[in-house]
């Protein structure tokens, strides 16, 4: 089987990946072409002593680790950071890395450190680090948009437990968009399908061309939204789905809008 045969079950979720740790789909996308170009050019550097999914985002990794990609410094409509900013921001950087690959990718520890060649107590370690940087995250007021009852209700126990503040529940695009009206969230959590038949999405289109707010997604078929075809969004959760995912998603949405707000500020 050929490395693009391999390789291509799992570039939808390497995508999918690249977005959150970016920030954005075109600064992810650019570092997955820098990825595949290389592969091209040098197919030996791909590791068959490795699962392949193993293999491919350690690859990604060594990638993102090392080459510098920039965009002529402008922000994308989602407030990503700039590269420069991140490599200010690289005492946290490996640790986020490793809670993404456990808590969103669901690798193992003994997987994220062949991944990030370090020792699996070193994973421990970052991902220590990556829970207390969560713990002293600002918190906010969110809106979650889920119209099944006890996926509503366990995340508001997670947003509970990280010390946000669930201004709203709504079940329904013009309860969403009623809700935003009244307060301003600083984070939305919102569902794909809602219960009326209304559209998660066009509840978010609408909220966001009004206001500047991260946006984290929750749907079970993820597939149907990571398809390369159109804008996907940045921050993605399948369900079902894992109290650590929800945890690692909120605390990558609002590290990149607080940074832009603190640039925005700086201006």
């Amino acid at each position: 089987m050929s490395i693009s045969q391999t390789i291509r079950p799992h570039l939808p979720y390497l995508r999918r990946f690249a977005r959150t740790l970016s920030g954005s789909q075109e600064a992810g996308d650019a570092y997955v072409a820098t990825l595949l170009e290389g592969l091209i050019a040098t197919p030996s550097d791909f590791a068959t002593d490795l699962p392949p999914r193993v293999s491919l985002y350690h690859l990604f990794l060594r990638v993102w680790n090392s080459v510098r990609l920039t965009d002529g410094g402008e922000q994308d409509d989602h407030g990503s950071l700039a590269v420069a900013e991140r490599r200010i921001n690289s005492i946290s950087s490996l640790p986020r890395q490793a809670f993404l690959l456990v808590a969103v990718e669901g690798f193992t520890a003994a997987e994220a450190a062949r991944i990030l060649e370090v020792s699996e107590k070193d994973v421990e370690s970052l991902l220590d680090i990556a829970g207390q940087e969560i713990a002293h995250q600002v918190a906010t007021n969110i809106l979650i948009i889920e119209d099944e009852l006890l996926i509503a209700m366990d995340l508001e126990t997670i947003v509970g437990s990280l010390g946000h503040t669930v201004q709203d529940v709504a079940t329904t695009k013009g309860e969403a968009l009623a809700a935003v009206k009244r307060r301003k969230p600083g984070l939305i959590l919102a569902d794909v399908k809602l219960a009326d038949g209304s559209s998660g999405l066009d509840a978010v289109r609408e909220i966001v061309a009004k206001h500047e707010i991260p946006i984290i997604f929750i749907t079970a078929y993820p597939e149907k939204v990571l398809t390369g075809e159109r804008p996907e969004p940045t921050f993605l959760i399948s369900k079902p789905f894992q109290r650590e995912t929800v945890m690692a998603i909120i605390s990558q949405a609002l590290f990149f809008d607080t940074k832009a707000h603190l640039r925005t500020a700086a201006a």
